[in-house]
């Protein structure tokens, strides 16, 4: 198996000084441990059954495309206020410096779709609790949250507790 964590690179002081950027990118590049990182994904969803793969903007969509396509569903994007050309839900997050804001078609999915959302990181885990809000409102069942890296330290998953998380890789 892959050693996930050999093709994560630390980048110091980014976007500001003080924090170690978790760059995901080195991973992208290697044919062989993105297949991988999304066949373990793939391997552990399969069972549950998943109607749509709903990716987070920006490195969500690279990931939760692939997952979808491997899983055999659909893909629906949230994105960033603004982005989206159709109708949209929104949901506000915090940011340590603001705020921020998802979106996603009021369209995306058929209530009772039963949705993994995918993204690259764990870390404070507004982007998350703000996407579950935004599957939640369109009344879908969240059956699963997917990323490839948690930053257990910042405690995040504590936004979304009682839903199934998994990440290949824990720092």
């Amino acid at each position: 198996m892959t050693d996930f964590l050999s093709y994560i690179r630390d980048v110091p002081d980014f976007p500001k000084p003080g924090i170690a950027f978790k760059d995901i990118t080195p991973l992208l590049q290697s044919k062989s441990a993105f297949r991988d990182a999304i066949e373990v994904l793939r391997a552990n969803y399969q069972p549950k059954e998943v109607d749509v793969v709903v990716g987070i903007d920006a490195r969500g969509f690279i990931l939760g495309g692939a997952l979808a396509h491997q899983l055999g569903v659909g893909f629906v994007p949230v994105r960033k206020s603004g982005k989206l050309p159709y109708h949209t839900y929104e949901a506000e997050y915090d940011l340590e410096y603001g705020t921020d804001t998802l979106a996603i078609h009021q369209d995306a999915f058929v209530p009772g779709s039963r949705v993994l959302i995918c993204d690259d990181v764990i870390a404070t885990g507004g982007t998350i609790a703000a996407t579950i809000e935004l599957v939640e409102k369109l009344q879908a069942e969240v059956i699963g949250i997917g990323v490839l890296i948690e930053l257990t330290f910042l405690n995040g998953r504590e936004k979304f507790e009682g839903h199934d998380i998994f990440s290949l890789i824990e720092f």
